[in-house]
């Protein structure tokens, strides 16, 4: 029998990777879930009763005091995972400043640490729709510029922060072969439950996402075996997930547009 999987889940509190967690444990693989603040401990335990098949890990670790790539191998040399997914974030708390040490910087050791260790395979960055350097062919003019103006006007920080690190994920996960780098970039996140999805190239830069779908893609990307280097943007939509899934990896991979 195949060892099982272990995950390293950056950013464990947070709601997205909350409903990732079980999803996790229920295919039999290991969590390890680093989160920052230690009250949040016990709640998240709980996440791993009654599951009959892998165990979680609770770590208590600050991601804002990762300031290396050194740091952050440390870090998964000591925890040996295999997958990787980026779900933290500032939530916009505290000094601006938070926003670039964590989304940027401390995402980006974890991604360059991720590639330098060959037994990790996968990494997931959670990012958003409109994380990108310019207008996508698939989208018209018109929908780029409300999209990306929206999106300065209200997270200017968030917005570089999220397109720096989605940089290093594409320029990185191209320096090895076995590697697969999967930026999922959702819309507005809602408490939905989850459901059909639009996957890839999505023909609207706005719309909703459920974050219980977001998690569940997650972890069927993760769980695609011939899953490689892929930018996929996602809203609810029409199409069962698991199919998305299995349909965006029979094509070319993509790039950072």
């Amino acid at each position: 029998m195949a060892a099982a999987h272990h995950v390293l889940l950056l950013g464990g509190s947070g709601k997205v990777a909350q409903l990732l967690t079980p999803m996790l444990l229920q295919r039999s693989w290991n969590v390890t879930s680093i989160i920052r603040n230690p009250d949040q401990v016990a709640n998240l335990q709980k996440l791993g009763e009654n599951q009959s098949g892998g165990k979680l890990n609770v770590l208590v670790r600050s991601l804002e005091e990762v300031k290396s790539d050194a740091q952050a191998q440390s870090l998964i040399d000591e925890m040996k995972p295999d997958y990787v997914v980026f779900s933290a974030g500032a939530g916009g708390k505290g000094a601006p400043e938070r926003t670039f040490t964590i989304d940027r910087d401390a995402a980006c050791h974890f991604i360059r640490a991720s590639v330098a260790t060959p037994s990790i395979t996968k990494f997931v960055m959670i990012s958003f729709t409109t994380s990108r350097l310019a207008k996508p062919s698939w989208w018209d003019e018109d929908t780029w510029k409300a999209a990306h103006k929206k999106t300065l006007d209200a997270l200017p920080r968030y917005y570089e922060a999220k397109v720096a690190a989605d940089q290093v994920l594409y320029e990185e996960g191209k320096k090895r072969s076995d590697f697969a780098g999967i930026c999922l970039r959702p819309s507005a996140l809602t408490m939905e439950p989850s459901g059909k999805v639009t996957l890839g190239k999505t023909v609207k830069a706005t719309g909703t996402s459920s974050r219980a779908s977001v998690a569940n893609l997650t972890a069927l990307l993760l769980e695609q075996p011939n899953v490689k280097n892929c930018w996929l943007d996602m809203l609810d939509g029409d199409e069962d997930p698991e199919a998305a899934v299995k349909r965006d990896q029979s094509k070319t991979p993509r790039t950072v547009d």
